[in-house]
């Protein structure tokens, strides 16, 4: 199918663009979602990405259109990506999480167990690989990441597959991955989902820190946003849909009892953002008709006022294990 930008309409509306404003796309991907802002006004348009190909394609792009600006970089990143461009505050910034459909197609960046490729996983094409983590984490590391980036309840016997099958041999490309997760779970049963496919999500996760990424890049939005800029975003897991609810919730002053993600204030800063509708926008049946992919997508949108930012971190409520000490030990 290619890359078919889910909840297109939606996500422009929410933005609203508007002639001589500037706009972020934290996640440019195939820019389905950028070149459709640049047509509905005369703005610039800042690609940022942190997968080098996906810059490529934006760098081939702008060639074309002078207004659409790529910056390599993470979306946690991009204050300090744009004042480095030279632009302190801008009027809406978009982010569609998640990995990108050109990543799932290319076998040799090893997201999926469609294609057999090698095991690699990383976004930005730097630092520890999926395949460094299968081989080098411990059985119980395993089992925090699978069970809670994954939500997988068999968490525990795979990762003591993973274990016991590379005593024999170190994992190398997906498909041996994916083979070792169906027979540890007893095979498929009649599912119509692979049973590795809750594995694979949550050490892509992992691998490339996206829920803390996540964190980063909204509090980041939160200082970037000029007064009335607008915060579009759009996810496709309940772990990534459960961070940015709880994010404008509290931001927006309406937490009420509190949760493990934010904590519940008596007093607090005045509300940096404001809620245009406080449920998500889910897709139609006519797009998830013709794109499945929609079905799990949910759009949030969040308005910035004139308080200043919080201090308060942004916290994922994950206690996972330390890639950084990964990196270190490889």
């Amino acid at each position: 199918m290619g890359h078919v930008p889910v909840l297109l309409p939606e996500v422009v509306a929410a933005l609203a663009p508007q002639d001589g404003e500037a706009y972020v796309d934290g996640t440019f991907g195939g820019g389905g979602y950028a070149l459709r802002v640049l047509e509905a006004a005369n703005c610039k348009l800042y690609g940022i990405d942190r997968d080098f190909d996906a810059i490529t394609r934006a760098e081939r792009l702008s060639e074309n259109e002078p207004r659409l600006i790529p910056l390599l970089g993470r979306f946690g990143d991009m204050d300090a990506l744009l004042l480095n461009a030279g632009v302190p505050q801008v009027d809406g910034v978009m982010l569609d999480i998640g990995v990108s459909s050109f990543q799932i197609d290319e076998g040799e960046r090893g997201f999926s167990f469609m294609r057999d490729g090698p095991l690699d996983m990383r976004m930005g094409q730097t630092g520890p690989s999926a395949k460094d983590v299968v081989n080098h984490m411990s059985a119980g590391d395993l089992t925090s990441i699978i069970r809670q980036l994954g939500e997988e309840r068999q968490a525990k016997r795979i990762a003591s597959a993973i274990v016991a099958q590379r005593a024999s041999g170190s994992f190398s490309t997906t498909l041996e991955l994916a083979e070792c997760v169906e027979q540890a779970v007893g095979g498929r049963r009649g599912k119509k989902t692979h049973p590795a496919t809750l594995t694979f999500q949550a050490i892509r996760m992992f691998v490339n820190d996206e829920l803390g990424e996540l964190a980063r890049g909204l509090a980041a939005a939160e200082r970037l946003l000029r007064v009335g800029g607008r915060l579009v975003v759009v996810t496709f897991h309940s772990l990534e849909d459960r961070l940015v609810k709880q994010f404008m919730r509290a931001r927006a002053g309406l937490l009420g009892g509190g949760s493990r993600y934010m904590p519940e204030r008596s007093k607090g800063p005045d509300p940096t953002f404001e809620l245009p509708q406080r449920k998500a926008i889910d897709p139609g049946e006519a797009e998830t008709s013709v794109n499945p992919r929609a079905r799990s997508a949910r759009l949030r949108v969040a308005v910035r006022t004139d308080a200043e930012v919080w201090s308060d971190p942004v916290e994922t409520g994950m206690r996972l294990p330390s890639l950084s000490a990964l990196e270190a030990a490889l």
